[in-house]
């Protein structure tokens, strides 16, 4: 039997795999760089999106085995790369 929680961020990293081949099925549709680099933009706010609902699913699955300390380090992980990721 599949642990839902493990099904749900599956399912998230399934349909983020989806949301990069559609898009760059449509980059090849277009055939124009102005436009490519539209969508492709559009992708870089798809990404953390998703990265932080699937690790938003996950530490919800593992709260009752994580003391609040596992879970201040986690979340400061978290910012940093989200930080790292969204900073220009």
């Amino acid at each position: 039997m599949i642990n839902k929680i493990v099904l749900s961020m599956a399912t998230l990293r399934i349909l983020s795999g989806s949301i990069e081949i559609i898009a760059a099925l449509i980059m090849l549709r277009l055939n124009q760089i102005d436009k490519a680099l539209v969508v492709n933009s559009s992708l870089a706010f798809v990404g953390p999106l998703i990265l932080i609902a699937t690790t938003t699913i996950g530490l919800v699955g593992m709260s009752d085995k994580l003391s609040m300390g596992k879970l201040a380090w986690i979340i400061a992980g978290i910012t940093c790369l989200m930080v790292g990721i969204l900073k220009k």
